[in-house]
């Protein structure tokens, strides 16, 4: 269990804004731009495969899960704002890509991926900034 530490204003308003960015994130998963579309899509008689399904359904679930190693980050766990940080560089990069590979699914489906990733691409540049560098020194 993390204890609270004594982070500066700086670095506070930081994970706020990392958390608000994940919010958005997990808002993005959850409606149109990709599980309320793939919905939409199957409801109309067109084509969703398996791959759209579970990732559609994962995504918000993922969102859930950052939310809270984000909460423990805002709590002084540098544990948890490592993870965060890197996943916000490895999520992107892994679901973009994936999507880019021909025939996994359809284009619209590739553009509302990246659509809800923005949020995190915006994580990860955050993670890197001076407060939380300054918050979260590297060991060693």
């Amino acid at each position: 269990m993390t204890t609270k530490t004594n982070l500066q204003p700086e670095a506070l308003r930081a994970l706020a804004s990392v958390r608000r960015s994940i919010t958005l994130y997990g808002a993005l998963t959850a409606t149109a731009t990709a599980l309320g579309a793939v919905v939409v899509v199957a409801a109309t008689g067109h084509t969703v495969n398996t791959f759209m399904w579970v990732r559609a359904v994962l995504l918000p679930v993922i969102a859930y899960v950052l939310h809270r190693i984000t909460a423990s980050a805002e709590a002084g766990s540098r544990r948890a704002f490592d993870r965060v940080s890197t996943l916000a560089v490895i999520m992107p990069i892994a679901i973009i890509g994936v999507d880019l590979i021909p025939g996994v699914c359809p284009p619209w489906y590739a553009v509302a991926q990246t659509l809800c990733m923005l949020p995190v691409i915006r994580v990860a540049f955050l993670t890197r900034g001076a407060a939380l560098k300054t918050a979260f020194p590297k060991a060693g």
